[in-house]
């Protein structure tokens, strides 16, 4: 093992609009260390940084957060009101279901809800 994980830092044009968008996601209050660092501590998770850099989001992100919730539409609802762009259908399967949603800088995410527990 060489470390733990610190933080997790998405790039982007508005880090203070993004770290309130998350927070209202996960929870935690928005703060600044300067205009191009923001962060929250979402409540059992580690530090989620946004931090500011020139270039817009031009791919698919290779990396992305799953958001662990109980109702999939109602949470696409909700995140669509704070901002989120639904990307297609909610996909269900025999692992359970989600639903691919941008953050309002188009970075991708999913809401999630695994199937129950099997013994």
């Amino acid at each position: 093992m060489i470390g733990h994980i610190d933080e997790v830092v998405i790039d982007c044009s508005d880090p203070k609009a993004l770290a309130t968008f998350w927070a209202s996601v996960l929870g935690g209050e928005p703060r600044g260390r300067d205009a191009a660092w923001w962060y929250i501590l979402p409540p059992g998770w580690t530090q989620l940084s946004f931090q500011k850099v020139p270039e817009a989001k031009t791919v698919k992100n290779r990396l992305h957060l799953d958001v662990r919730v109980d109702d999939i539409a109602a949470a696409t609802d909700q995140a669509e009101r704070l901002g989120a762009r639904r990307i297609g259908e909610a996909h269900h399967d025999t692992a359970g279901s989600f639903q691919v949603l941008q953050d309002p800088e188009g970075n991708e995410w999913c809401v999630v809800s695994p199937a129950a527990a099997h013994d």
